[in-house]
């Protein structure tokens, strides 16, 4: 008994000096913040928790979004026991010694077992197929927690036996949620101190958090530190920056959108330093990695083209580093495009085409589909004259053949016109070609119908209806 009063004293204190983040951990489904595509009533996770028919999961989603809260939640509503590991640390011996205890008690008491492996992808191969065959006949339920992309770091095996639940950050809304909450909650938070926090401190602390509420949690318990020890009351910009060890970047609004728009520009002017700078100041002050990322893949298209194709696999390849690696790491990523895209030649003659195309299908009659190149592969549609003269180009061994891909009220139209920069060139033009476009322009009656340019491509850099 005396040793039961001790152990209940001892985890007593402990809790009380447990870090913030942890004694806000919730303690009920309703009490988690965010993850509501999961947890909201109705959801499948949700309803699978509380039904307790959780077959194997994983739960994918960088730090500080509820895997671990997740996990705990499922070991207090289900009837089978809770068996947590560390991948870090344990191995193939610890995961054989779980199979033991729970074929014994599966004998023994026809109870099942919950095994919660966080860090799961740090299993290596050997290790991951060591829990196949226990979780396939049902002795184990597999709780599996990771921050890397399942579908590279674990086996397809074990992944195709598993249903796989993608948490995403938390939101600012979220965060901001957590931070009242830590401020008002007397029991497990901050509200025995009586502290209070300015608006521009608690937006500092939620942009440096990028979705983490375990980071956003460490910092404001670090900030209202500094201000207990002064003996104020109320946490200020400089208390979250001393926190953070990190100076507050100005980026409201207008900053965001006219800093990227500085970014794009730099990039189209060929200003290599420059894109870096612009690219440095949005990742300091806590931008969207995957926001810049779509924007360099757009720029690749838009303002490289075909002066130099690579450019749009460069910066695809930067956007699916930041999905797979993540920052920080994921930064030399971007700047790599960033690098490239800059110092590639330039050439707009896509985006140009594509306008007087979109310009045409707007001003001109919509023309039909000529019979020829018609869907001609239902059983009806040699009735109908579908395909009816089409000519195959490759039955000729130059590979194309004269023949018209377009309706009449648009025949010889040409939109798309090299710019002459880097491999952006005319090249071998067919005779038939020039000869199709000649009778397009006479059936238009514009000698040079196609020579103007397309319209400007619109300013969606630094336009927030065109970004979001």
């Amino acid at each position: 008994m005396a040793e039961d009063l001790f152990a209940s004293a001892a985890r007593r204190r402990l809790d009380e000096r447990a870090p913030l983040a942890a004694r806000l951990r919730p303690r009920t489904l309703d009490e988690v913040v965010g993850q509501q595509h999961l947890l909201a009533r109705g959801r499948p996770l949700r309803t699978l928790i509380e039904s307790d028919r959780l077959t194997s999961v994983i739960l994918w989603g960088p730090p500080g979004t509820g895997k671990t809260t997740i996990a705990r939640l499922i070991a207090g509503a289900t009837s089978k026991a809770f068996e947590p590991l560390s991948a870090v640390t344990a191995g193939v011996k610890e995961v054989r010694e779980v199979v033991e205890r729970a074929r014994a008690r599966l004998g023994e008491r026809g109870r099942g077992t919950i095994l919660f492996l966080d860090e799961v992808h740090r299993f290596n191969r050997t290790q991951q197929d060591a829990l196949l065959p226990h979780v396939e006949e049902g002795l184990l339920v597999l709780i599996g927690a990771t921050t890397e992309n399942p579908f590279f770091s674990l086996t397809a095996p074990l992944l195709s036996r598993s249903t796989l639940f993608r948490l995403e950050p938390l939101d600012a809304g979220d965060l901001v949620t957590l931070v009242d909450r830590a401020l008002t909650d007397v029991d497990r938070g901050l509200g025995g101190d009586h502290l209070d926090i300015d608006p521009d401190a608690r937006d500092h602390l939620v942009d440096r958090a990028e979705g983490d509420a375990r980071h956003l949690l460490t910092s404001l318990e670090v900030a209202a530190g500094l201000v207990l020890e002064d003996g104020r009351a109320r946490i200020t910009l400089q208390d979250a920056e001393a926190a953070l060890a990190l100076r507050a970047i100005r980026y409201g609004d207008d900053e965001h959108y006219d800093i990227l728009s500085a970014f794009i520009k730099s990039i189209r002017g060929s200003d290599v330093d420059a894109g870096l700078y612009w690219l440095a100041r949005m990742l300091e002050a806590g931008e969207d990695a995957r926001l810049i990322a779509r924007r360099l893949v757009i720029l690749a298209s838009e303002d490289v083209g075909m002066a130099d194709p690579q450019g749009l696999l460069v910066a695809d390849a930067a956007a699916r580093a930041v999905e797979f690696v993540g920052l920080p790491e994921a930064q030399l990523n971007l700047a790599h495009a960033v690098v490239y895209l800059a110092r590639a030649p330039k050439s707009n003659a896509v985006t140009t085409a594509l306008g007087s195309a979109r310009a045409d299908v707007h001003e001109r009659p919509a023309g039909a589909v000529p019979a020829h190149l018609r869907d001609a592969h239902y059983r009806s549609a040699a009735k109908l004259g579908h395909g009816d003269g089409y000519r195959y180009p490759h039955d000729d061994p130059r590979g194309w053949l004269p023949q018209e891909y377009r309706p009449p009220e648009v025949a010889g139209r040409r939109y798309f016109r090299p710019s002459g920069h880097g491999a952006d060139t005319e090249g071998e033009v067919p005779a038939w070609v020039e000869e199709e476009s000649s009778r397009g322009r006479a059936y238009a009656q514009e000698s040079d119908a196609g020579t103007e340019p397309g319209p400007r491509p619109a300013e969606h850099e630094g336009d927030p209806h065109e970004l979001e």
